[in-house]
């Protein structure tokens, strides 16, 4: 998502797709990114209270890189059968792509990364200390895309099912940010207020709508809208908000805002085809940080996650709270355990499994 100091990007690859701390509705002309979705009127309550132990992290779009899986897909049988597997319901390899903009594009990175981060759970399990580590997780969470591979993790869908839903989602997602000009850019060195109150100025400046959609960790929140109120939040972030910087992702539209609404159908389309099970282990909502046991109430959430801003920030401080013990995060690139170094530098650090 853009090239700048490794220490001031500890999230904007995957900036694109975490989407936001507790809050009221916001609107700005027209755009509404709904900061808390409200709970579904239904028990789904069995995971409150769950004290986490050991806690597996999946990554979102943005993570990807060319030629993940090819290693660990030689090394090991396990993920090597994850990838054909993937191949036949695609209908391409994803092992053979060697051209980072085809890997960019929302509808192939989106199988690309769920795909890969499952190869990394097979990778950590083909050994006998591995093993005993996966059997030992009692919560997942994933990054916006990630949370699909948690509940792929968590048993809550099977495999196959996890690459049809993240195909069909990345193609809606992909026609949704086409069919208008919007875009994203992540602001660093501010924070959450003074971000939203750059949004309200460029979207007053512009006459177009723009709000943050991600808050990723303290000082790096990402704001999505029409590309013209993305532009004034360029030019005005570091002048008059002394903004550290300002980066413009390299993302198709603006995810996890109202622009993602045409999306939503298809994204309904495909869930309700699939089996949705309750989580053998407890996984952590990006729309609303908490976690669901009744299938029915995740589908709803998965469906409200497009166009609802991502609480990534508020699911990690809830975890360092909470005390827990181990953090493994599963799949390409290390953007995750370096959000969590900048949300606590005091938490358990979270040991790498890449691809």
């Amino acid at each position: 998502m853009i090239s700048v100091r490794r220490s001031l990007l500890c999230g904007l690859v995957c900036s694109a797709h975490a989407y936001s701390l507790a809050g009221t509705a916001l609107q700005q002309r027209g755009l509404h990114a709904t900061r808390r979705a409200a709970a579904p009127a239904m028990s789904d309550d069995e995971f409150d209270g769950t004290k986490p132990g050991t806690v597996f992290l999946f990554p979102g779009q943005g993570a990807q890189v060319v030629g993940m899986g090819v290693e660990t897909a030689k090394e090991v049988p396990a993920a090597a059968e994850l990838y054909a597997k993937a191949s036949e319901i695609l209908g391409y390899d994803l092992l053979a792509i060697d051209d980072k903009e085809k890997l960019d594009t929302t509808v192939v990175s989106q199988p690309a990364i769920f795909v890969a981060s499952m190869a990394a759970v097979e990778k950590l399990r083909a050994t006998e200390e591995g093993a005993a580590t996966v059997d030992a997780a009692n919560m997942c969470m994933g990054l916006s895309l990630g949370e699909y591979t948690a509940l792929a993790f968590a048993g809550a869908i099977s495999f196959e099912d996890g690459v049809r839903i993240t195909k069909a989602r990345g193609e809606a997602m992909q026609a949704a940010s086409e069919a208008a000009s919007s875009g994203m850019v992540s602001v660093i060195g501010l924070d959450s207020d003074k971000v939203s109150d750059l949004c309200a100025a460029a979207a007053e400046a512009s006459g177009q709508p723009i709000a943050i959609a991600n808050y990723l960790c303290p000082g790096n929140y990402a704001c999505s809208g029409a590309a013209e109120a993305v532009d004034k939040v360029m030019e005005l972030a570091k002048p008059e908000f002394k903004a550290r910087m300002a980066v413009k992702l390299a993302v198709a539209g603006a995810f996890h805002t109202d622009f993602m609404a045409p999306a939503v159908a298809k994204l309904e389309e495909v869930l309700a085809s699939v089996e949705v099970s309750k989580p053998r282990i407890p996984v952590v909502s990006n729309v609303d940080a908490k976690a669901h046991s009744d299938p029915e109430v995740i589908k709803s959430i998965l469906t409200k996650q497009v166009t609802a801003p991502v609480q990534w920030e508020t699911m990690m401080k809830a975890l360092v709270a909470s005390g827990f013990d181990a953090g493994y995060e599963l799949g390409p690139g290390k953007v995750l355990s370096g959000i969590m170094k900048r949300v606590d530098k005091t938490a358990p650090a979270i040991t790498n499994v890449e691809v």
